[in-house]
């Protein structure tokens, strides 16, 4: 597993068990999901989440480490004790508040959408063949549906599958696949209209660490208050996101 550190100021006093008490609060994320989190050029994890984390650390006063690590085995990861925090475009459902806590939102609820090439019949969304991330509220939402669901282990897979004829059209974060469709020339266009499931999107912790919960919680909450969220959301997403 990959790891990039990041050092900020000093640890947090002991404040009794759980994350909070250790030296250091790593956060995983999977570094493959733009602009939340994703690997640049230089191999350094970079995006939203990323800024918004080292931030709250600094405000925290926590030393923190980031930790890369694979979508579908993120929350078994966190829950056994790999890393204390998951930042990784993880939206709020109530089937994930069963396993793990989460923070409160630092994204509202943001849309989902359907895309897939230029010349696809919208009708494949309700009887086609639908590429979706596997273990997100995309795949759940086709599962419950008419269409025929492909998962796939990383978010790059589902746009390959669209392309190559494997699938119809693909499921996901909108603003994950705004770059697709613009950068694709006309090749690729959204269908039908935007979805808004769960809850925003917020950082997960053990069920345990109730004190790193509201530690996260309260930082959070004062970079809505200060504007300076809004400003990082506009940063990564542009003017057209839901803002606080």
């Amino acid at each position: 597993m990959k790891k990039t550190s990041l050092t900020l100021a000093a640890a947090i006093a002991m404040m009794a068990s759980g994350a909070m008490a250790q030296d250091v609060v790593r956060i995983g994320t999977e570094g493959a999901y733009p602009p939340w989190n994703f690997i640049n050029d230089a191999n350094e994890v970079v995006g939203f989440e990323i800024d918004l984390g080292n931030e709250i650390c600094r405000r925290a006063e926590l030393t923190c480490e980031w930790v890369l690590n694979d979508w579908d085995t993120i929350i078994p990861n966190l829950v056994s004790g790999n890393y204390d925090v998951i930042m990784a475009g993880m939206s709020i459902t109530e089937a994930r508040s069963q396993v793990i806590s989460f923070t409160t939102n630092y994204l509202p609820s943001d849309p989902s959408a359907y895309m897939g090439l230029a010349d696809t019949d919208p009708s494949v969304i309700e009887n086609g063949v639908i590429a979706v991330q596997s273990n997100t509220v995309q795949a759940g939402i086709v599962a419950d549906g008419d269409a025929d669901g492909l998962e796939f282990p990383t978010p790059d897979e589902t746009i390959s599958a669209v392309r190559n004829g494997e699938a119809d059209a693909v499921l996901a974060d909108k603003n994950f696949l705004a770059a697709y469709v613009e950068d694709s020339g006309g090749e690729l266009v959204f269908l039908g209209d935007d979805l808004y499931p769960g809850d925003g999107t917020g950082a997960g912790v053990r069920q345990s660490d109730h004190e790193l919960r509201e530690t996260l919680t309260a930082i959070i909450e004062e970079m809505k208050e200060d504007g300076s969220l809004n400003e990082l959301i506009v940063e990564w997403f542009g003017d057209g996101i839901a803002q606080f």
